[in-house]
């Protein structure tokens, strides 16, 4: 990466050093090569943000389950019994004054028998 840096550098100060006045443009082989430098660098660099993008979404989600999960379980320390159905805890403004959370995949969270949301069973 660091060639490709100084590369760019040593072209764009070439490019930059003419003094004749008959040479004020690029050449075509100037402008190519930048080109490429560029379709390289974001050849390397789109992946890894993409990639990026989805774990932080995958780490919104779980913090979202373990979230809920605790709010079920302070429900139950308040009421003494399980919520019957997840909206019982979401829909409450006293368990969730800014609304429920929303997975960041477009997904549903659903309870299972056990007044859980388990990871696993919420897929991407």
């Amino acid at each position: 990466m660091a060639i490709l840096v100084d590369f760019i550098w040593l072209v764009l100060t070439m490019m930059l050093k003419r003094e004749t006045l008959s040479q004020r443009g690029f050449t075509l082989v100037e402008t190519l090569i930048v080109l490429l430098i560029v379709g390289v660098l974001a050849v390397i660099a789109i992946p890894r943000i993409t990639s990026s993008s989805d774990a932080a979404k995958r780490n919104v989600c779980e913090s979202n389950i373990d979230l809920i999960n605790s709010q079920i379980e302070l429900y139950y320390a308040n009421t003494g019994t399980w919520p019957k159905k997840l909206k019982d805890v979401t829909e409450n403004l006293d368990y969730f004054p800014e609304g429920e959370p929303e997975c960041p995949f477009g997904k549903k969270y659903n309870m299972d028998n056990d007044c859980r949301i388990i990871t696993s069973n919420h897929k991407h």
